[in-house]
């Protein structure tokens, strides 16, 4: 059975940092923004955020609910809670159509092949792009000295 909490939890992990440019998908202005993201993420990451975007938005302008969660990552891309309200929202989408949560699930892996970076955005963020363990991370201004 496909885990739909890690499956919403990597698209808005991928799509966050693409948003505010593929909302405004097909401005020239944007397109060449979002182009300078993917070109950072590498394997095409642009590209690969448009196909799964096409794929998710009309699922996301159907529910109230998935659209304000959408429009606040957009205005507060850096913000956990509004990271989390979208995780939620898309969640419940792929509990109500499995066969959708599998197409997301399809494309999320070709992004996963093409070798797409992931990237830390934000004041002290931390970006993991594979399997981590036996790891202490640490951020901040505070960190103790070695």
């Amino acid at each position: 059975m496909l885990d739909v909490l890690l499956l919403a939890k990597e698209a808005v992990t991928f799509l966050a940092p693409f948003l505010p440019y593929l909302i405004k998908s097909g401005e020239a202005l944007a397109e060449e923004a979002g182009k300078k993201v993917g070109e950072q993420a590498g394997g095409g990451a642009w590209e690969k955020a448009k196909t799964l975007w096409a794929k998710l938005r009309p699922k996301v302008e159907t529910k109230p609910a998935a659209r304000e969660a959408l429009e606040d990552l957009v205005a507060n891309p850096n913000d956990e809670d509004t990271r989390a309200a979208l995780r939620m929202q898309l969640r419940k989408l792929f509990v109500e159509d499995e066969l959708f949560a599998q197409e997301i699930a399809k494309i999320q892996n070709d992004v996963k092949q093409s070798g797409v970076n992931v990237a830390a955005i934000g004041d002290r963020s931390v970006a993991i792009g594979g399997p981590v363990s036996n790891t202490t991370i640490m951020t901040g201004d505070n960190k103790p000295d070695k």
